[in-house]
C-alpha cells in the first residue's frame, strides 16, 4: 500500500468514525481503523462490531493498493500533532507502514485486513427511504432523551421511526412521557417502520451535524445502513414491538394553557429547587388567568411557590408532575410560545407548540401526571 493524503483530511475522516471504535473488546482488532485503498479512494472502516462507520477519503499518488488494519488510537493521536500538511503512507514489510511529513516520519505496526470480521449490511431486497439531514437531525435530538433504560422492553431504549408515504413520525418514551416528531419531508413508497437504539442515535446525529445533503436509509428486520455524503453507518435494530403510541396522545383535553416556554421552564426550574431530592415533584395550580407552582420538601422544611399570568381557560385544575420530566421536556422544544391541555389530574398532559408556531405540527409531548399528597 503506498499513497499521500492530506493531513487534515484525513484526521476529519478518522475522526468522524472514531466513535465506533470500542473502548474495551474482546477482539483486539477491533481497536484498529481497516483502510482498503482502491484506486484514488481510500475506504476507512471502524466498529464494534453492534455499530459500524465507514468514510471514503480522496488520495493521490495510488502506486500500491491494497488493505491492512493500522491503529486507531496511534494514528489519531499522530495526526493531531501534525500540522496541515501532505503526507506519504507506505507499507515497509509485511508488518509494519511508515507515515511520511516534511520533516520526519513515523512507524507503526498493521495487521493483517483478513483478521478484519466481515461487517453485516442489508439484504437485496432491503426497504430504502430518503430523509433530509437536517429533519433526521431534528427528530433525532427532539426525542433521545425521551428513551428509557429498560432491561425487560428493550424496544422503548431507542427511537421508533414510523414511515408513511404521506408521513413519517419519530417516537421515544419511557412510560412517564412520550415524544413525538413528524415532518412530511421523508420520501418512502410504502409504510414500514423500525428501532433505531438511543447509542447509534446519538452518533447519527453527531456525525450528521449541519450536514444539508439527504440521508439515504436502507433497512431490513435486523440492520440498517445510512449514507450520507462520503460517510455510511451500520448498525443492528433494536428487535421487538413498539407500543402503539398514538393510542396515549390526549385528544379531548378541554383545559387549556397557553404560555411562554422559557417562562414557564424557568420558573419549573426555580421551584423544583425546594423539591423533594427524590421525586422531584411540583405542583400546578391553575385558575383563569394565572398559574401558581410550588414545591415543598418537609423533610428539610423548605417550599417556595411563585405566581404568573398565562392564558388559561377551562376548570380550576391542581396537577403534579415530575420536575426533571417537565424540564427535560420543556428545554428540547425549540417553539416561543406553547399550548399545556389537561384534562383532569390523573390524567396525561398534551404539550405542543402554539398554533402560531411554524412547526406547531411537527413536535408534540405528554406527560404523565403524579398524585399530590
Amino acid at each position: 500500500m503506498k499513497f499521500n493524503v492530506s493531513s487534515s483530511e484525513l484526521l476529519k475522516g478518522l475522526m468522524d468514525i472514531s466513535k465506533a471504535i470500542p473502548v474495551k473488546t474482546s477482539l483486539p482488532i477491533l481497536e484498529n481503523f481497516l483502510f482498503d485503498l482502491k484506486g484514488g479512494i481510500l475506504e476507512v472502516t471502524a466498529s464494534d462490531s453492534e455499530l459500524t462507520l465507514r468514510t471514503q477519503i480522496e488520495v493521490d499518488n495510488t502506486e500500491e493498493e491494497g488493505s491492512i488494519a493500522v491503529p486507531a488510537r496511534h494514528m489519531i493521536d499522530l495526526l493531531k500533532e501534525l500540522p496541515d500538511q501532505p503526507i506519504a503512507i507506505r507499507t515497509t514489510s509485511d508488518s509494519a507502514f511508515e507515515c511520511s511529513w516534511s520533516s520526519g516520519n513515523s512507524s507503526l505496526p498493521f495487521f493483517p485486513a483478513a483478521d478484519y470480521p466481515a461487517i453485516q449490511t442489508v439484504k437485496d431486497d432491503a426497504l430504502k427511504v430518503e430523509f433530509p439531514a437536517q429533519s433526521l437531525v431534528e427528530g433525532i435530538a427532539g426525542t433521545v432523551y425521551a428513551t428509557a433504560d429498560d432491561e425487560i422492553r428493550p424496544a422503548m431504549n431507542g427511537i421508533f421511526f414510523d414511515i408513511d408515504p404521506a408521513s413519517t413520525t419519530l417516537v421515544a418514551s419511557d412510560s412517564h412521557k412520550l415524544i413525538c416528531y413528524t415532518t412530511t419531508d421523508v420520501k418512502a413508497t410504502e409504510k414500514s417502520s423500525f428501532i433505531l437504539h438511543k447509542k447509534p442515535a446519538a452518533v447519527l446525529r453527531a456525525i450528521l451535524g449541519k450536514d444539508e445533503n439527504p440521508v439515504q436509509i436502507a433497512f431490513d428486520s435486523s440492520t440498517v445502513v445510512f449514507t450520507c455524503g462520503n460517510t455510511t453507518m451500520v448498525c443492528r435494530l433494536v428487535v421487538g414491538k413498539y407500543p402503539k403510541y398514538r393510542d396515549v396522545i390526549p385528544q379531548n383535553n378541554a383545559n387549556v394553557l397557553r404560555i411562554s416556554r422559557t417562562q414557564l421552564l424557568n420558573t419549573v426550574r426555580r421551584v423544583a429547587v425546594c423539591a423533594n431530592k427524590a421525586s422531584n415533584h411540583i405542583k400546578f395550580d391553575l385558575k383563569e388567568g394565572q398559574l401558581e407552582i410550588s414545591a415543598q420538601d418537609l423533610g428539610f422544611a423548605i417550599a417556595a411557590y411563585e405566581k404568573i399570568s398565562c392564558d388559561y381557560s377551562g376548570d380550576e385544575l391542581t396537577i403534579g408532575f415530575k420536575s426533571t420530566f417537565l424540564t427535560e421536556i420543556l428545554s428540547n422544544m425549540g417553539c416561543e410560545e406553547l399550548v399545556m391541555k389537561f384534562a383532569d389530574s390523573r390524567r396525561a398532559a398534551l404539550i405542543v407548540p402554539s398554533e402560531e408556531e411554524a412547526a406547531s405540527e411537527k413536535i408534540c409531548g405528554i406527560i404523565m401526571p403524579i398524585m399530590i399528597a
